[in-house]
């Protein structure tokens, strides 16, 4: 059995050297993709050398992390990457975090300092992917190139995973991460919505086996607007001096207090998200970090100011507002690895949602 396996990983890693089978304690395998550690300059217009928040947990930075190649598929309540399967949909983010978690030591729900870690690069190096955001293809593309897994009155809704064309990928190769784009609502971890408080668990920590990614969880930290730091909020949204979410001539607009207040979905691109003269540069740095605020001064041979036109939706009048990323197969143009929506509580599952595993050594 061992033979078996390695030999598969030395064939996968020959086509795709940053690629492995990663097994988990019950010695059964996913397709990773490895993310190799990088600084906040190597993706955003700043001259600020700190490791990106994916790449540090509990105070200690990490060489990178894997990342699942394909969206979750469960197996016996475990989450795998494995390509050519319907993904897995229908089950809230506790869930999710559960089956993923019970693969052992290192095993997590992907969070969203790791998807954004991801989605920067994306962006910096100009390959931003396509993918099934359009009943079975791109908006963008002419022709249907995946294989179906559910209909959707009469037309494709989910696809396999990892069938799509190589614009799918990441990073435009084989060796890439696939459907960041459509296909299904991801779920991640770490950063949520409190009656319009950000609030995120600290650097990559909730990729930790161990924490506690409950509603209630004192990991849970609020963003200090004047310099950055995190800070204990007050479980009412209304932590004095927080960045928090404001709705101002139809876009949203970061600041330390909240005008526009509704329990209702709001709606604008992300490339006009905005911070107002409350917000310091350092807490615009996080947020630029975390793929919650557009880097508007990045510039470079194929760099898309608009982001691909992806969405951002939220909700700043409810109590716990959990994340969803990428949007699935009836978003559009909207869709993609920017797209951010907090609307739904950490309840909901819904049959266009499902998440993706991610493993840390």
């Amino acid at each position: 059995m061992a033979n078996n396996w390695e030999n598969s990983n030395q064939v996968l890693q020959a086509i795709c050297p940053t690629n492995a089978l990663k097994l988990d304690d019950m010695n059964q395998p996913s397709v990773m993709v490895f993310i190799p550690a990088f600084r906040l300059c190597d993706v955003l217009s700043t001259s600020d050398t700190s490791i990106h928040p994916a790449f540090r947990r509990n105070g200690v930075q990490k060489d990178g992390f894997w990342f699942g190649k394909f969206e979750s598929k469960m197996y016996n309540g475990r989450a795998y990457s494995r390509p050519n399967e319907d993904p897995t949909v229908s089950m809230n983010q506790d869930q999710f975090v559960a089956q993923t978690k019970s693969k052992g030591e290192g095993w997590h729900e992907a969070t969203n300092a790791e998807w954004a870690a991801i989605a920067l690069w994306c962006h910096k190096n100009g390959c931003e992917p396509y993918g099934n955001n359009n009943y079975g293809k791109d908006a963008r593309e002419t022709t249907y190139k995946a294989r179906k897994t559910s209909d959707d009155s009469g037309k494709t809704g989910r696809v396999a995973t990892g069938t799509g064309p190589v614009t799918w990928s990441h990073d435009g190769t084989l060796a890439g991460i696939w459907d960041m784009n459509g296909n299904v609502w991801e779920w991640v971890t770490g950063l949520r919505l409190v009656y319009g408080e950000i609030q995120i668990i600290a650097d990559n920590d909730a990729a930790d086996n161990s924490c506690d990614l409950s509603a209630s969880s004192t990991a849970w930290k609020a963003i200090r607007a004047s310099d950055g730091a995190l800070v204990t909020p007050d479980g009412n949204g209304t932590t004095d001096g927080t960045v928090k979410m404001d709705w101002i001539s139809n876009k949203c607009v970061y600041s330390t207090t909240i005008t526009t207040k509704a329990d209702t979905g709001r709606y604008c691109s992300f490339k006009d998200v905005t911070c107002d003269s409350t917000i310091g540069a350092a807490a615009k740095l996080l947020l630029q970090a975390l793929a919650m605020l557009p880097d508007t001064a990045l510039t470079g041979e194929g760099i898309d100011a608009s982001y691909g036109g992806d969405g951002f939706w939220f909700n700043n009048g409810a109590a716990e507002r959990c994340r969803y990323r990428g949007a699935s197969w009836a978003y559009g143009g909207v869709a993609g690895v920017f797209n951010v929506y907090l609307l739904s509580p950490r309840s909901d599952s819904r049959a266009d949602v499902g998440g993706r595993s991610a493993y840390q050594e």
